[in-house]
């Protein structure tokens, strides 16, 4: 089994195939960030799909699930990997879908993945405005804030929020945005702090911006 007999499985639905794939490459010690990398590139190209008319909002929600599986399967393999938590809280992270976007998969990724890590995540959801954003950056004193984007949708409201925090007085607040189609090019348009390409690079951002 490999990484691309996974992404073929997920990108044409075949939900059965995917799990026993993924399932293989977990039992067989492939690392799990490895197995989900796979998995976000095959999100990436149903995603493209999507926007270019070939999929439509049923496929995305299956692929979504096919992903939720396979995430909720590696997650034990991760925390294994990762080791004992951490004693202390590094820091607050606020995360959040942005407006318009009700995908969740990397972002709930993202929020286990700066759990184990031992900082403080603050969840607030899907289809996050930008001044809720602010208000839990400032109810929480967080030292950054996490905006996740799916669709092309997503980059005006991400934009949006980095302005939102701006507004209230935030500058020293960073603001990593990731998922879908977003980049560099995406990252400099926003202005966010910086672009993760997976929960890997939040992790690293994460302890860049707050120690440890």
């Amino acid at each position: 089994m490999s990484q691309k007999e996974l992404i073929n499985a997920i990108t044409e639905m075949r939900e059965i195939d995917a799990l026993r794939i993924a399932d293989d490459l977990l039992e067989s010690g492939t690392d799990p960030l490895v197995v989900l990398d796979a998995c976000r590139e095959a999100m990436a190209q149903v995603g493209q799909g999507f926007e270019e008319g070939e999929h439509f909002v049923p496929e995305l929600i299956m692929a979504g699930e096919i992903l939720s599986q396979i995430s909720n399967r590696a997650k034990p393999y991760i925390e294994a990997q990762e080791g004992a938590e951490v004693a202390e809280t590094r820091g607050t992270v606020v995360l959040g879908t942005v407006e318009g976007d009700i995908h969740d998969i990397g972002k709930d990724l993202v929020a286990f993945m700066l759990d184990v890590n031992g900082f403080e995540v603050v969840d607030l959801g899907v289809d996050v405005p930008p001044a809720k954003f602010a208000d839990a950056a400032r109810e929480h004193d967080a030292q950054a804030v996490g905006l996740s984007g799916f669709l092309t949708l997503a980059y005006e409201p991400m934009k949006g929020t980095v302005q939102a925090l701006k507004d209230a007085g935030l500058d020293d607040v960073k603001v990593m945005i990731g998922g879908g189609q977003v980049d560099e090019q995406i990252r400099d348009y926003t202005g966010a702090d910086a672009y993760g390409r997976d929960a890997q690079a939040a992790v690293r951002l994460a302890k860049q911006w707050m120690g440890g």
